[in-house]
């Protein structure tokens, strides 16, 4: 389970801050949470913070189309968060100008082009993750239904697993205050199969880990299916419930959302 927090590409005083919450990733934000006065005083503090620390654990989110954000980022092998992606043409223009063989993109799809072509974005060989910027999407869409953004975070998670990419992120959940919205709607995510959550601010952090964190009850159940079925194809446990390997995958993943302190016993 990930948990990535974004912070202000020009709050340079909040870099450490937001790399000492714990998140598993920090996000460098160039985009939208810097005013367009303030980008290139934006591009400097990422500039020297990567020049002083390095790029591990962090990814910069680009402003779509900025040759600026691209030139001082071809300085560093840092990963590269991209928004607006809308077919893999995008992803090529970002490799085409940065030059690097491995997977270190981080596509961010936006609106209904996008969305129409994940499976193309997704099998893109620099493509290391898919994420659905919601708000952008719903603005685009014109839609308010939940419903639709059910559909798109179901082909988000289809879209990713097929490309043997990892479990994609959630979007950050706006209302910063609101601990409760944002706990169900992680659970909700943590059904559908997402692989955790960004954040926009530290307070939700741990609660984001929390809400992803499988219950006590969903525990018990997988490591019971594992000690059950050891080296057999098929076990049946104590309630009568016929296991095999398609749960015991299920049991693993589990038992992966555990923080790693508690993974340990479990190999």
């Amino acid at each position: 389970m990930t948990v990535a927090l974004y912070v202000p590409g020009d709050r340079a005083d909040r870099f450490a801050k937001a790399v000492a919450t714990g998140a598993d990733v920090v996000i460098l934000d160039l985009e939208d949470a810097v005013a367009a006065d303030a980008k290139d005083a934006a591009r400097s503090a990422v500039d020297a913070w990567l020049r002083e620390h390095g790029p591990t654990g962090l990814q910069v989110r680009v402003s779509a189309g900025s040759s600026e954000d691209l030139a001082m980022l071809a300085r560093h092998d840092v990963a590269v968060r991209l928004p607006k992606v809308r077919g893999a043409a995008d992803v090529d223009a970002v490799v085409d100008r940065l030059d690097r063989s491995r997977r270190f993109v981080h596509a961010l799809v936006e609106d209904a082009a996008g969305l129409s072509a994940l499976d193309e974005i997704a099998r893109h060989p620099a493509v290391a993750s898919l994420a659905i910027g919601e708000a952008d999407l719903r603005a685009d869409l014109g839609a308010t239904s939940p419903a639709m953004l059910q559909h798109a975070r179901i082909l988000l998670v289809v879209a990713a697993r097929a490309a043997g990419l990892p479990a994609p992120l959630m979007a950050a959940y706006p209302d910063i205050r609101d601990f409760d919205g944002l706990a169900a709607d992680c659970r909700a995510g943590a059904a559908l199969g997402f692989g955790g959550r960004t954040a926009i601010h530290p307070s939700q952090v741990d609660r984001i880990r929390a809400a992803f964190a499988p219950t006590d009850a969903e525990v018990a159940w997988a490591r019971d299916t594992l000690a059950a079925l050891g080296d057999a194809g098929v076990a049946t446990l104590a309630d009568g419930q016929m296991v095999d390997e398609a749960m015991a995958r299920r049991a693993r993943a589990t038992l992966a959302r555990l923080p790693r302190d508690e993974r340990t016993a479990d190999g």
